[in-house]
């Protein structure tokens, strides 16, 4: 089962790189935004016990949504494997999932981390608001912020994978086409 984690700051093209590995690889998307989304919209259990958290401005435990990816999962026992977006974000997170999938008899098979200069973040991504209306796509100080998160606090998962030998920088910048091209031939080396 090909498990990745794709990795990269807002704006590094992790959305376009994902349908593109999806299509080619024929991988399932797990992304714990669209999750939350899903269960909510269903009305499980666990949607219903995250939407009161989050009526309340409180962050969804990392335990709810571990429930829901693992619910994800069990609902694709099929699938040649998946990719997870926006998650983890922390090592707490990343260890949680590994001892989910082991559970499961797999495992994260890379971490693929996008790496792109702040300077071109800041444009692709007001370039972005342009089009998307999103207004933290429309404010560069929002979008600095974004980023300065991103650089403190999630980057060091990097550590992590590397730790594992699972670690593989792609460089972000180019065409789509040479993007997604050097994202497979890592991923037809695994």
């Amino acid at each position: 089962m090909l498990n990745l984690v794709l990795f990269g700051p807002p704006g590094a093209g992790k959305g376009t790189q994902s349908n593109l590995l999806i299509n080619k690889y024929n991988l399932v998307h797990l992304s714990t935004g669209d999750i939350l989304r899903s269960e909510i919209a269903v009305g499980t259990a666990l949607g219903l016990e995250a939407k009161t958290l989050m009526d309340r401005g409180d962050l969804v435990p990392d335990e709810v949504v571990i429930c829901m990816i693992s619910s994800k999962l069990d609902n694709n026992a099929d699938a040649n494997g998946f990719v997870f977006d926006g998650f983890p974000r922390t090592t707490a997170q990343a260890e949680a999932l590994d001892a989910l999938l082991v559970d499961k008899g797999t495992s994260i098979s890379a971490m693929l981390s996008l790496k792109v200069e702040d300077k071109e973040l800041i444009k692709r991504l007001l370039e972005r608001g342009k089009d998307s209306g999103r207004a933290d796509d429309q404010n560069e100080r929002i979008i600095s912020n974004r980023i300065n998160e991103y650089n403190n606090k999630t980057a060091p998962l990097k550590a992590y994978y590397h730790a594992q030998n699972k670690l593989s920088e792609i460089e972000g910048v180019g065409s789509i086409t040479e993007i997604a091209k050097k994202l497979n031939t890592v991923i037809d080396t695994l």
